[in-house]
């Protein structure tokens, strides 16, 4: 119900990328949560934006003013456009969605929170 659509690759510092995502989830009026994490090896996954049924974003303090998530709603689609990136963001990405919930920011640190995951696609920054 969650698949992720590509958008992964290696990239040099300072460029761009953007994931892409599908949730077929059912939308009970507001109460969903879709979401974007990344993990390093030996790290815990980091959440890094958030977008909710009630269309609140939320974007963690490492990626906000640099990436956008965004939702069509029609397409049943979320993305992350990911741009000035650094070495720091070399990680797998993934997508995430959370069904009967509002979207708060405390939802970045709450991965278990999350109904459906994407497979994960890797981002590779270099200096």
């Amino acid at each position: 119900q969650v698949q992720q659509l590509g958008g992964g690759g290696s990239v040099q510092a300072g460029g761009s990328l953007r994931l892409s995502c599908s949730a077929h989830i059912q939308r009970d009026a507001r109460m969903y949560c879709l979401g974007w994490f990344r993990q390093t090896p030996g790290k815990e996954r980091e959440g890094v934006a958030l977008i909710g049924g009630n269309d609140d974003i939320y974007y963690s303090d490492s990626v906000r003013g640099r990436f956008i998530i965004s939702e069509d709603k029609v397409a049943n689609t979320f993305d992350l456009q990911m741009n000035s990136l650094k070495p720091e963001d070399t990680a797998k990405y993934y997508c995430a969605a959370a069904r009967g919930l509002l979207c708060y920011r405390y939802m970045l640190q709450e991965p278990t929170q999350y109904n459906y995951w994407g497979q994960g696609t890797q981002v590779t920054v270099s200096s």
